[in-house]
């Protein structure tokens, strides 16, 4: 391994968290950090050591995502959509499997950390900032890098760190309040949750559904603007699509800090259903009906 890996390559998956949280896309941030570590490796023998690697590092990606960003459409889910907005201007937010950015580390308080802030409630709200706002946000709060180092990663001040803060924490509470009872996709109670999705699918058996739905539960499929609330107005929906026994089969993962089931219908890859669950239920159905996350994403050491 030669100097340059050895200094960079344990910051990898962290740097694609961070793309990740700053674009909504998985395959951006994929590219993102390709291209932060070209870049890196091309200045390598001019870093002096006047900041970490790692702060290093994560100014160079900062700086791409804000240049991939410009004159870009946010990433959107259909409950967040601003209903003014033309059907032109709408791109999705995408999944991302936690086994790609989970840290690599014996410590499972490190590991629960580092995903908390991967949620899709979260990761949404934040393409509703501004650019920059984003950055100081994702920067100071999640990442807890101090504002003087996020000033210097800008080109900017400290006030003006200190000011993009507060009206990104003002804007993000308003699209994304947090929820105090979603629980940990290890849990027993994720596991019975999924469980009960994965059995209503793959047993046509409604009643799995019902149970497993909170009487508030949300759904919501990528791609449309349509979205669904309620339990009873879930189920309707729900009831079209379930089938026969046997049309589908579920395979559990762990997506964004959720529990999530692969898809695939009349054994063809269909896509991917991520689930908010909390102590009273799931309180929200995120569905990407996309083959290439069925095909590619797979399951999660948490269910293995």
């Amino acid at each position: 391994m030669t100097p340059f890996e050895q200094a960079t390559e344990p910051f990898r998956r962290e740097l694609l968290a961070h793309c990740y949280r700053m674009l909504g896309s998985r395959h951006e941030a994929e590219d993102l950090v390709q291209e932060t570590y070209l870049r890196a490796w091309r200045s390598f023998d001019g870093f002096e050591g006047r900041s970490s690697v790692r702060v290093w590092l994560y100014r160079i990606a900062t700086n791409a995502c804000l240049n991939a960003l410009r004159g870009r459409r946010r990433r959107e889910l259909p409950s967040l959509l601003d209903p003014s907005a033309g059907e032109e201007r709408w791109e999705w937010l995408e999944p991302m499997p936690d086994a790609l950015v989970t840290p690599e580390s014996d410590d499972p308080a490190a590991v629960v950390a580092s995903r908390h802030d991967l949620r899709l409630a979260l990761v949404a709200g934040l393409q509703h900032l501004p650019p920059r706002q984003r950055a100081v946000l994702i920067l100071r709060e999640v990442l807890d890098v101090p504002a003087a180092e996020v000033a210097d990663m800008l080109d900017t001040s400290v006030t003006s760190v200190k000011s993009a803060l507060q009206r990104a924490r003002a804007t993000l509470a308003r699209v994304a309040p947090t929820a105090d009872d979603v629980v940990e996709p290890t849990s027993p109670r994720a596991r019975a949750l999924l469980s009960d999705y994965v059995t209503g699918f793959e047993n046509a058996d409604l009643s799995a559904l019902e149970r497993a739905l909170r009487a508030d539960a949300a759904l919501e499929v990528a791609g449309s603007p349509t979205w669904f609330d309620g339990r009873e107005t879930c189920l309707a929906f729900l009831t079209t699509v379930v089938g026969s026994p046997g049309d589908w089969r579920m395979t559990p993962t762990v997506v964004n800090n959720h529990p999530a089931a692969l898809a695939h219908r009349h054994g063809v890859p269909f896509g991917l259903a991520v689930l908010t669950t909390t102590t009273t239920g799931i309180s929200r159905l995120t569905v990407f009906p996309d083959p290439a996350l069925a095909e590619h994403t797979g399951p999660d050491p948490t269910y293995e």
